[in-house]
């Protein structure tokens, strides 16, 4: 037998734990340890955080226990990814995500937004991509697109591989034969008769409506069979491919079995997907930033460009847990490192009013107090209601504002203060599109803020119960409880 020690035998003569284990000493990294094991065993993502509370590194996962529960282990110390940061964890929390793919694109968008110093990868504008179908041509395209149209476009996404997406778009398209060319088609225009159509119509994967071979209206409902097919209509495809390649084992032709198993698994990985309210990358949808600025200037009555804009939102759940965000842009585009997020201390229940003015009174005291330049505008999510908070709290500070306005969602109206009528731009306008954006933004940010807090306020009530319980089972039948008198125990 080898004399050998393994990593896990007893520290030396003189030496103490602590010195064997350098994390042995950390009582936040323990500790973090042990909440671990009371995540859930489903998907979602995990945020490690320091001794001061700021995220360091976020990971997905499918099973959030058992991954996040490796970072725990000796080998953790060990891994060349991990070793030189792991000594920084001391406390660490979870959001629980739908699925995987959930799981996949939440992970994505806070790298982005959070910027966390150990996530080496995401941090940059790569986005994932989508699957694009054009609605204002006679003859719509379909494509696979990481800079989609604002409008004249219906998106379906975002999807997490781009391969994969390429891939089962050629075998959609043997089935429903739609064009993916960039041509601008006029059936009006007889000429196109006499176009010679690509390959794709050759080999009996386009219906060539460049030759005109197809009219408008036969097009458009094969068009509307793969909308369907993507909103959910696929398992009768599915179910005939599936028929088709038993056939074909059957008949021991194994390599068109092969082709069709294939082609149904990218078919499938179709669901993995996003949607696009639920998984929104700012990124994506470009906004004209120059433009924008300059729109707002004119329309705002201001005396120059805002270059500096913040936005702020407000999120909660019945009145629990509410929060706010503050988002910052810079010429016309976000600007990660000014993101805050506050939790609100003063207010119970739902008061949106209350929120905003605590918000604004604490962000806008401190700069003044650190003789900070204010924002050259800011935006407040809601309507007059929300704008008049705003202004109290700058009242009460006795500071005087910068350039303020609030956004109402339904209308998209604009409130301005002491203007009696809100300000109603074009759904095209400029100045609108970029309020929007930061609008927008800023609730993203206060939602993604607020789950999270949701998730350890479940997390640390679910720990509360747990003691409880084992306490109530180690007791003696007639012992009371702790923060129980005796005079109030019945049986005494």
């Amino acid at each position: 037998m080898s004399d050998e020690k393994t990593e896990d035998s007893e520290p030396k003569s003189g030496q103490s734990k602590a010195d064997s284990d350098p994390l042995a000493g950390n009582l936040g990294f323990r500790k973090a340890a042990q909440k671990v094991k009371e995540f859930p065993q489903t998907p979602g993502i995990y945020l490690m955080k320091d001794s001061s509370g700021v995220v360091i590194y976020i990971g997905k996962a499918k099973n959030l226990r058992s991954r996040a529960g490796s970072y725990f282990q000796s080998t953790a110390e060990k891994e060349a990814r991990t070793a030189e940061w792991i000594h920084e964890i001391a406390d660490i929390d979870y959001m629980e995500c739908a699925s995987e793919v959930d799981a996949l694109l939440t992970e994505n968008r806070l790298i982005k937004d959070i910027q966390p110093r150990h996530n080496k990868d995401l941090k940059d504008d790569k986005t994932f991509p989508y699957l694009m179908i054009t609605t204002h041509e006679d003859y719509p395209r379909v494509e696979v697109t990481r800079s989609p149209k604002a409008k004249g476009a219906k998106l379906y996404g975002p999807f997490t591989s781009a391969g994969q997406l390429r891939g089962a778009l050629q075998v959609m398209q043997r089935v429903f034969r739609f064009r993916t060319c960039s041509l601008d088609i006029d059936p009006s225009d007889p000429r196109w008769q006499w176009f010679r159509p690509c390959l794709l119509a050759s080999i009996q994967q386009c219906s060539a409506p460049c030759n005109l071979r197809i009219s408008k209206e036969d097009y458009k409902r094969d068009i509307r069979r793969l909308q369907t097919f993507l909103e959910g209509g696929s398992q009768r495809l599915l179910a005939q491919m599936h028929q088709e390649m038993l056939e074909a084992s059957k008949q021991l032709d194994f390599e068109k079995a092969a082709k069709l198993r294939d082609e149904i698994r990218l078919l499938e990985n179709l669901n993995r997907r996003g949607e696009i309210d639920a998984h929104a990358q700012p990124e994506v949808f470009y906004i004209d930033p120059k433009r924008g600025m300059r729109a707002l200037r004119k329309v705002l009555g201001m005396d120059r460009d805002p270059r500096v804009i913040e936005g702020i939102d407000i999120a909660h759940l019945g009145g629990q847990d509410t929060v706010a965000s503050l988002v910052q842009f810079l010429d016309g585009l976000p600007f990660k490192p000014g993101y805050r997020r506050y939790k609100i201390q003063g207010v119970e229940g739902i008061d949106d009013f209350r929120s905003i003015h605590e918000v604004v009174a604490r962000r806008f005291r401190r700069m003044a107090i650190q003789e900070e330049t204010f924002p050259d505008l800011l935006m407040i999510d809601g309507g007059k209601g929300q704008l008049n908070a705003a202004l109290a709290a700058f009242r009460d500070c006795d500071l005087t504002p910068p350039v303020l306005v609030s956004l109402a969602k339904r209308e998209e109206e604009i409130y301005q203060p002491g203007e009696k009528e809100p300000l109603r731009l074009g759904r095209d306008s400029f100045a609108l599109r970029l309020l929007q954006y930061v609008r927008d933004e800023a609730h993203r940010f206060a939602q993604h803020y607020h789950h999270m807090l949701r998730r350890k306020s479940a997390f640390d009530s679910t720990k509360d119960r747990k003691k409880s319980s084992r306490r109530s089972s180690s007791r003696k039948p007639n012992e009371p409880s702790e923060g129980e008198s005796q005079a109030d125990d019945p049986s005494s």
